[in-house]
């Protein structure tokens, strides 16, 4: 396999190794941990992730060394037995190899194909990371395409705030937080939430002029907030990582964890500068915020103060529990740092040039040369099968991925069949790079048929059809909204735009849970409202009914806002 690749592989698996790791602490931990350092500790994992470099003894440089040589040994012994097989030797394999029984002529047709053969597959093997090269050069430039069209469509539509009080109150919010440069303030009514762009003149986009001075302000600390720490640049170090680890499905996990770790993080350090006795107020602007009017909702070229509604009724919660940090929590985080930033380095990386290839010439030119210059030698085919079989049981996706490229191409399919069967959609990531063009729009009519959206996501992105897999997402989307939309009318609930009514009253909490385990559910607020309603569903997922909820419905679902639960104390 190609160094590089090696190297690039040994990176994306640390990495994941790491993610893995600290999703399962935050399992553990749950919210015991600050939400900055939460949001703040991948940058370690982006490090690990990006660097190519690590200390001479590490276990990844290990494990390749082995591999290694247990491939250069292989090498060495395939050429001795066949050199010996055609001298007339007697020649038995191995329970773990298949050889070509085919009746061997006086012709050198048959390995001079061998040759060329094998030829081909090395010049595969040697520049595969090409392969990983385009393919997340070209997602690095569209990721960067789009965010230009989006600054073209923020621009397009902006107007500057000439209100001097509005304005005034911005420039002492600036002051308060540090801010050398000078801060723009602008309206743009197409936007759904306020948010803030530029890496050099930072803009504050509101979506319009009529907003509370309360809100005013909160909204104002929370994007400056933003600013202050550098989030855009963070925000994009993280999305160059997700382009060049474009196959692995834990790195894509851990930038969408890492983009809801920004808010909860934001959201906690405007509770610490506002203070812990306004978190009530603050918590009222994110609601608020959920109605501004707005149709696009780009999330990768700016920061929104609303990125996720979904999301709010937990930002909700960590901000009304929110309280200072004890020393026993402080050191423990600076214990689960050094961890976390020790296990980085003791994983390591593969160490090129690391002398497997001294041990493949060792074994060449040991005390029993193979002299094979007068004669063409004869190849046996060596089935990996065996050994791909094991690095599938043990989860060891970089040797799984190197070694797929070697089999032959029935046995690919055969391990295409399992994979796809066992839903195993890291490993599917990790060769999908291997597959011709037309075995992946094979897979994609077969991932269609069965719907099954990971691998479709997958697919069409081997084959740059990003778009086409949107624009059906976004159909399906709209089909599924419009029938819930008709569902709801049955049963006496209207909707009329992102206003909710029953019995001819507006609704302020609309809950639906569409689910036994309570895991999706539809939550929507309007302060405008009046009623409060939750839909009924039977063991079927149909509606049976609507009704009103009570107050101690309403105190489990949102907590008690006026003081922080027991949990957090």
């Amino acid at each position: 396999m190609n160094e590089v690749l090696k190297l690039y592989l040994s990176m994306s698996f640390s990495g994941g190794l790491l993610i893995l790791a600290l999703f399962l602490g935050k399992l553990l931990l749950q919210d015991r941990i600050s939400r900055q350092w939460q949001y703040y500790i991948w940058m370690i994992v982006i490090l690990r992730l990006l660097l190519p470099f690590g200390p001479e003894m590490n276990l990844l440089g290990k494990i390749y060394q082995a591999a290694d040589q247990a491939m250069s040994q292989t090498a060495v012994s395939r050429q001795r037995q066949s050199a010996f097989h055609e001298e007339g030797g007697a020649l038995t394999a191995g329970d773990d190899q298949e050889w070509n029984t085919e009746p061997m002529n006086d012709s050198v047709e048959g390995p001079m194909a061998g040759w060329l053969l094998q030829d081909v597959r090395e010049l595969l093997s040697n520049h595969i990371w090409l392969i990983w090269l385009v393919t997340a050069l070209g997602l690095v430039i569209r990721k960067v395409t789009i965010y230009q069209g989006f600054i073209r469509y923020i621009h397009a539509g902006l107007m500057p705030v000439s209100d001097v009080a509005m304005l005034d109150r911005l420039s002492v919010a600036a002051k308060r937080a540090g801010m050398k440069k000078p801060v723009e303030l602008c309206i743009n009514p197409l936007i759904s939430s306020p948010l803030l762009i530029g890496f050099f003149h930072p803009c504050i986009v509101l979506p319009d002029a009529d907003i509370s001075e309360k809100d005013f302000q909160y909204t104002i600390v929370h994007e400056l907030t933003h600013y202050k720490r550098r989030d855009m640049l963070y925000k994009w170090l993280a999305q160059v990582t997700v382009c060049l680890h474009w196959f692995n499905p834990l790195v894509h996990l851990m930038n969408r964890e890492m983009m809801k770790a920004c808010e909860f993080s934001c959201d906690e350090a405007v509770v610490v500068k506002t203070g812990c006795a306004n978190a009530k107020e603050y918590g009222q602007t994110l609601l608020d915020a959920m109605w501004a009017v707005g149709r696009y909702q780009e999330k990768l070229g700016a920061l929104t103060l609303n990125e996720n509604k979904q999301l709010l009724k937990e930002r909700l919660r960590a901000i009304m529990r929110y309280k200072k940090p004890s020393k026993a929590v402080t050191f423990l985080t600076v214990l689960l740092t050094l961890c976390v930033a020790f296990g980085a380095v003791f994983l390591g990386v593969y160490q090129m040039g690391n002398g497997a290839g001294n041990v493949y010439a060792a074994g060449l030119h040991d005390s029993t040369p193979v002299d094979t210059a007068d004669k063409p030698s004869y190849q046996p085919h060596l089935s990996l099968n065996s050994s791909a079989a094991e690095y599938y049981e043990n989860n060891s996706l970089p040797q799984f991925s190197a070694i797929f490229s070697r089999l032959r191409e029935e046995e690919q399919n055969q391990w295409l069949e399992r994979i796809y069967t066992d839903g195993q959609i890291a490993f599917w990531g990790a060769v999908v790079g291997q597959m011709d063009e037309d075995v992946l729009e094979e897979w994609l009519d077969k991932a269609l048929e069965d719907g099954n959206i990971q691998f479709q996501s997958v697919l069409f992105n081997a084959l740059d059809r990003e778009d086409e897999f949107e624009e059906k997402q976004e159909k399906q989307e709209k089909e599924w909204a419009e029938a819930q939309r008709a569902e709801y009318q049955a049963a006496g609930v209207t909707m009329d735009g992102k206003n909710c009514y029953y019995q001819g009253q507006l609704v302020n909490i609309f809950l639906d849970v569409r689910s036994t385990n309570q895991s999706f559910y539809t939550l929507d607020m309007n302060p405008k409202g009046t009623v409060n309603i939750r839909i009924i569903r039977g063991e079927d997922e149909k509606i049976t009914g609507v009704a009103y909820l009570t107050e101690a419905e309403i105190t489990e679902l949102f907590g008690n806002w006026d003081e922080p639960d027991e949990a957090a104390e």
